[in-house]
């Protein structure tokens, strides 16, 4: 018998409808709040799993949010440029970050992106780290929910490497 989960994730359910549930703060909130919540979480996970875990987790957590922001925005994209425009455009609205594909090999499906203004490190201090391994778990989750295929994202350059921008190369598994 499986357990069952109390925190299964399901857009329904967790989002749910921002007019109902904050009819005048809306659905935004300050960048502050959320690395509070996420450097909060991290913190406390790395000091009870370690480093390599806590990245672990925050990748795969990333996969699956991208794999449901895939499902909720993108699925009717029939091509990569499509994806590309339309995942230009989410980023920017919903104050993700600034995307850019930087370089791309239509035939091997491989990637190079950038992300100005990321949402989870711009203006951090330089620790010589690349740190944005949700956001790595995030573009995952939607190129293989476009593909089809595994992928391999990896955070190359980082706001916290002093490059000012995060840089992410996608490569199919």
């Amino acid at each position: 018998m499986s357990e069952q989960r109390k925190y299964a994730f399901e857009w329904d359910s967790v989002i749910g409808d921002m007019n109902v549930a904050r009819p005048e703060l809306g659905p935004t909130t300050r960048v502050e709040v959320y690395r509070l919540f996420q450097f909060a979480l991290r913190d406390e996970l790395e000091k009870q799993y370690g480093t390599e875990k806590t990245d672990e987790l925050f990748r795969a957590a990333g996969v699956l949010a991208g794999e449901n922001f895939y499902k909720k925005f993108c699925s009717k994209c029939t091509s990569v440029s499509e994806l590309a425009k339309t995942l230009q455009e989410l980023f920017k609205e919903m104050g993700i970050g600034i995307l850019r594909v930087e370089k791309s090999d239509l035939d091997k499906l491989a990637f190079t992106l950038t992300v100005d203004e990321d949402l989870d490190c711009s203006g951090m201090p330089d620790t010589n780290d690349v740190i944005c391994v949700y956001d790595e778990g995030f573009i995952q989750g939607i190129l293989q929910s476009f593909t089809g295929k595994g992928f391999f994202v990896r955070e190359t350059d980082c706001w916290c490497t002093g490059e000012r921008t995060c840089r992410f190369t996608a490569t199919p598994i």
